[in-house]
């Protein structure tokens, strides 16, 4: 609490940063001067700012705080340890389509294991839990020119990169075509396809290069965007490897502009858990199964010669 007042220089500020009412973080900040016999800030309509005595409190303070994170991590760890080899495997999975069918594929992998998932929100918190041992796996989605969470308990394998395509109402003009132009959809209101992807950096450069701003780009899940792409309201970045439910098709950005790559990551120390070899494989299947289910995406690599 201290130390939030004091990187924001208000206590409102910092009530808000930290979830809490105004009035509770004022009455917690009161109890610490009446324990320490004096005040840690000066409070008045300029903000808060550290007393000598709050400036003490805070250099101690940020040496406590790490620590007692690490000694948490660490717990957390020792923990999670003890669960045998193979018995459960937990998996965190954000930002690829590929996560139902890689799960399906594990099971088949690593038979008589106990198979847990987590949904993150971004590549980054995947990328933590794996450092602190909390799972024991990550699939992850990122744009194409974007490198996996640096950690330096993890570590990243390729395991593919995919063309973006969009998805379009059934009556739509381009929803018979091969393929379609990013540029011919300059004028469309965008949905990105799975939520919390990252990709709106990646996705207005594209249309940039392609000669027009967005007007703009909302996430979705899967079936919110299937429901407003239907209702001609929107069309929707998504990844190949999907069926196409009845009123909406999948069609291909012609030169694929933007292109999303998956990673599967792990503990250095994952394979006195897991058998990292039969996981790898189950990714690499899983993505063989997207491929197999999507005439389209096959229709695609055939195309570019990528097929086989």
């Amino acid at each position: 609490m201290v130390v939030a007042v004091a990187e924001s220089g208000s206590v409102t500020k910092a009530a808000a940063a930290l979830g809490i009412a105004q009035p509770a973080l004022t009455a917690q900040l009161n109890r610490i001067d009446r324990s320490l016999g004096g005040n840690v800030f000066v409070r008045d309509r300029f903000g808060a700012r550290p007393t000598e005595l709050g400036d003490l409190i805070l250099r101690h303070a940020r040496v406590l705080l790490p620590a007692m994170a690490a000694l948490a991590d660490d717990a957390e760890r020792l923990v999670n340890g003890d669960v045998a080899r193979g018995e459960t495997v937990r998996v965190g999975i954000t930002g690829t389509a590929l996560g139902g069918l890689f799960v399906n594929q594990l099971h088949v992998a690593l038979p008589g294991a106990q198979v847990t998932t987590a949904m993150p929100h971004v590549a980054d918190d995947v990328a933590s839990r794996l450092a602190r041992g909390t799972i024991d796996v990550g699939l992850v989605g990122v744009c194409s020119d974007v490198s996996p969470p640096a950690a330096v308990e993890v570590a990243w394998t390729r395991v593919c990169t995919d063309p973006m395509f969009v998805l379009l109402d059934e009556h739509h003009p381009y929803a018979g075509k091969p393929e379609v132009a990013l540029a011919e959809l300059a004028e469309e209101q965008w949905l990105c396809v799975p939520a919390h992807t990252g990709v709106e950096e990646c996705f207005v450069s594209a249309c940039v290069r392609a000669g027009f701003t967005p007007r703009g780009m909302g996430e979705a899940e899967w079936t919110t965007a299937v429901d407003q792409v239907r209702a001609g309201r929107a069309v929707a970045l998504v990844e190949p490897g999907q069926l196409d439910p009845p009123g909406v098709v999948t069609v291909p950005l012609a030169g694929a502009p933007l292109r999303r790559t998956h990673y599967l990551g792990w503990r250095h120390d994952a394979d006195l858990r897991v058998d990292v070899e039969a996981v790898e494989g189950a990714a690499h299947r899983a993505h063989r199964d997207a491929v197999r289910r999507s005439p389209q995406y096959e229709q695609w690599l055939g195309m570019y010669g990528m097929l086989g």
